[in-house]
């Protein structure tokens, strides 16, 4: 007999994990907020010589509700909390505290965080660092929120992002141009050009509560609140030149609204026939691996044969079946939107063996285009005698 399997909750999508400098706070763990308040208790408020306070900020105020935050430090979980200088993005040693396994390692600091979907490390902008990071944000199920470089244009640009950055992982990032320019309460003479990269993310918060995370968070409605202009002022014929290299822009609408316009991954060149061209499409697909993963977990004890088969295939039918009512998927009926598959077809008979279940899903997401294919793996007993 199969125990009876649970029915598949979501998971959250829009939990921010911000990495960056602060001059005082815990850099031995990730600290949990849920404002700008609980930012300033543990980490002393807006420091004008790093952007991370900025950015957890402008995630607030743009609909953001959830988010992590690890201070980087020359020698993370040795500081005890004290005042130093704030590290600063594009640094050696930001890089070298950025990467550290005391951060990415095994039992790092990132590794006992349960559960994050997005990374910002504001002001970050070093080709080879933001390669490595995609990495670490691929292997789990995150995407990761790029600031363009400080000093890019569009003629910079035009051949889209940096080469180390169009990698197998490039699918879990985008980046994110011009900067913004908004108040600075640390400098009142004038305002300041911040990375974008937080108050995307809380605008991808406040989409995702809105109108789901299959849904591109870009267009007229997606406002940034605190956003005073652009750093550069682009033109409609640049946008349509960025947005087909994989730079998403960031305009001013007549009337003043400051709105994100563009909605691709890294892969999302026009030409590159990737799956994964645009972010709704790949934070769905991220957000069906990680709910679908846990999910299962209850197949980890039971024999692995077709009974446990069928049961998975129940269980995961009823979860797309759910999204479908939600308007997640394409097509007039579930036949059209989705299919799921879980038998001997799916597997080998050494993975069988090996206890290993594969379940592969087809589903038609929201946009012009073929079912996109996610394959999903759990551990099972080994198969029944």
């Amino acid at each position: 007999m199969i125990a009876a399997p649970q029915p598949i909750g979501g998971v959250a999508t829009s939990i921010t994990l911000f990495i960056g400098g602060a001059a005082a706070g815990p850099d031995d763990r990730a600290v949990r907020i849920a404002s700008f308040a609980d930012y300033e208790r543990s980490f002393g408020g807006l420091d004008a010589r790093a952007p991370l306070g900025y950015s957890v900020r402008q995630f607030f105020d743009n609909g953001g509700t959830d988010a992590y935050v690890v201070r980087l430090t020359r020698a993370p979980g040795r500081s005890n909390g004290t005042n130093q200088s704030a590290l600063t993005p594009g640094s050696a040693d930001f890089h070298a505290a950025l990467l550290s396994n005391a951060i990415w390692g095994a039992d790092g600091i990132v590794d006992a965080i349960d559960l994050f979907n997005l990374v910002c490390v504001p002001g970050e902008s070093d080709p080879p660092t933001l390669a490595a990071l995609q990495i670490h944000c691929a292997n789990r199920r995150a995407f990761l929120l790029i600031d363009a470089d400080a000093a890019a244009n569009v003629a910079s640009l035009r051949e889209g992002p940096p080469a180390a950055l169009v990698s197998d992982a490039a699918a879990n990032a985008a980046m994110f141009f011009p900067r913004l320019r908004a108040a600075d309460p640390t400098q009142p003479g004038g305002p300041a050009d911040l990375p974008p990269s937080g108050f995307i993310a809380g605008l991808f918060a406040r989409n995702d509560r809105a109108r789901g995370v299959w849904t591109a968070a870009a267009g007229v409605d997606a406002a940034l609140a605190g956003a005073n202009g652009t750093a550069i002022a682009l033109r409609d014929t640049e946008i349509e030149e960025l947005n087909a290299a994989a730079i998403n822009c960031i305009r001013t609408l007549p009337g003043g609204a400051i709105v994100l316009w563009g909605a691709r991954t890294l892969a999302g060149r026009t030409g590159s026939n990737s799956d994964w061209t645009y972010i709704p499409v790949r934070r769905f697909a991220l957000f069906l691996e990680e709910s679908i993963q846990r999910g299962t977990r209850w197949a980890t004890f039971e024999p692995n044969g077709p009974a446990l088969w069928a049961a998975l295939r129940s269980s995961v039918e009823a979860f797309m079946l759910d999204l479908f009512r939600g308007g997640a998927l394409q097509g007039a009926t579930p036949a059209q939107a989705f299919f799921v598959r879980c038998d001997a077809t799916t597997m080998t008979q050494a993975e069988i063996d090996a206890g290993l279940v594969n379940v592969i899903i087809g589903m038609a997401v929201v946009r012009p285009a073929e079912f996109i294919i996610i394959r999903i793996q759990q551990r099972a007993s080994k198969p029944p005698p």
